[in-house]
C-alpha cells in the first residue's frame, strides 16, 4: 500500500519538482566527487605508488622515478591524480544518485530490474578498469620496446600519469557494452536471434573498436579488449533469450 503510494506520488510530480530532484542528485554526486577528490588529493603519494607499479615493473636503468618536467609540473600532476581518481571513485556514488532518480516513476518490478542493471554497470566497469591497470604493465614493455634498442624513452609524469588513467576510463567505459545490449533487448529495441545472426558483424566491429579505442596501441591490450567483449556479446544474447522465458 505505501508502495502504490509513493508510486502515485512520484507520478504527480510537476515539472519544477522533477529539476529540483535533479539537481539534488546532482549536487550529490558533485559533493562525491569533491570529497572523493580530496581524498586523492590527501592520500596523493599512496596513490602514486599504485599506479606506478607497472612502471616500476619494468626494472629500466632510470629507476622507479617518472620526470617532472617545469616548476609547476609536480603541482598539476597532484591535481590531475585528484580530479581523475575523485570521478574513478565517486562512479558507485554516480550510479546510485541516478537510480534514484530514474526509480520513482517506476513500478516494484521495473525497479527491481533498474537496480540490477545499475550495480551490473558498476561492476563492469570496475571490472574494465582493473583490466586497463593490470594490462598497461605489458602496453609499457611493447611501447618501451618498439622504439628499438637505441632510443632510450624518457617517462614523464604527466604523460605516464595521463595514458594510465586514460586507459582505465576508456577500460571501464567499454566494459558497459553487455549492459547496454542486455538493455536493448529487455526494451525490445533488438532481439537475440537479430544479435545472434549479426555475430560475424559484430566480430568485425568490436576487432575495429578495440583497434581504435585502446589508447596505447599495443596488440595485448587491443586482446584484453576484444576477447572480454566478444565473450560479453554472446552472454548478452544468453542473458536476452533466459529474460525472454
Amino acid at each position: 500500500m505505501a508502495t502504490k503510494s509513493f508510486e502515485r506520488a512520484s507520478r504527480g510530480m510537476t515539472i519544477g519538482q522533477h529539476l529540483a530532484e535533479l539537481r539534488r542528485r546532482l549536487l550529490w554526486c558533485i559533493a562525491a566527487i569533491i570529497v572523493f577528490g580530496v581524498f586523492s588529493f590527501i592520500e596523493y603519494n599512496a596513490i602514486l605508488h599504485v599506479l606506478t607499479g607497472p612502471y616500476c615493473d619494468l626494472n629500466l636503468p632510470t629507476g622507479c622515478k617518472l620526470t617532472a618536467v617545469g616548476t609547476l609540473s609536480g603541482f598539476s600532476i597532484r591535481i590531475k591524480i585528484a580530479y581523475y581518481c575523485g570521478l574513478l571513485f565517486s562512479v558507485p556514488v554516480i550510479v546510485w544518485q541516478v537510480w534514484r532518480f530514474v526509480t520513482p516513476g517506476l513500478k516494484a518490478k521495473e525497479r527491481k530490474y533498474t537496480l540490477i542493471f545499475f550495480i551490473a554497470a558498476s561492476v563492469f566497469f570496475c571490472l574494465g578498469v582493473g583490466m586497463a591497470f593490470f594490462t598497461f604493465g605489458h602496453a609499457l614493455q611493447f611501447l618501451n620496446a618498439i622504439g628499438g634498442s637505441s632510443v632510450e624513452t624518457l617517462y614523464t609524469a604527466d604523460s605516464y600519469i595521463g595514458l594510465i588513467i586514460l586507459m582505465m576510463v576508456v577500460f571501464g567505459l567499454t566494459f558497459e557494452f553487455p549492459v547496454v545490449l542486455v538493455g536493448l533487448q529487455f526494451a525490445r529495441v533488438v532481439t537475440p536471434i537479430q544479435l545472434l545472426k549479426f555475430w560475424r558483424y559484430a566480430l568485425i566491429l568490436i576487432t575495429i573498436a578495440s583497434a581504435v579505442l585502446t589508447p596505447s596501441g599495443d596488440p595485448l591490450s587491443m586482446m584484453a579488449m576484444m576477447i572480454p567483449l566478444l565473450v560479453f556479446y554472446f552472454l548478452a544474447i544468453l542473458i536476452g533469450k533466459l529474460a525472454r522465458r
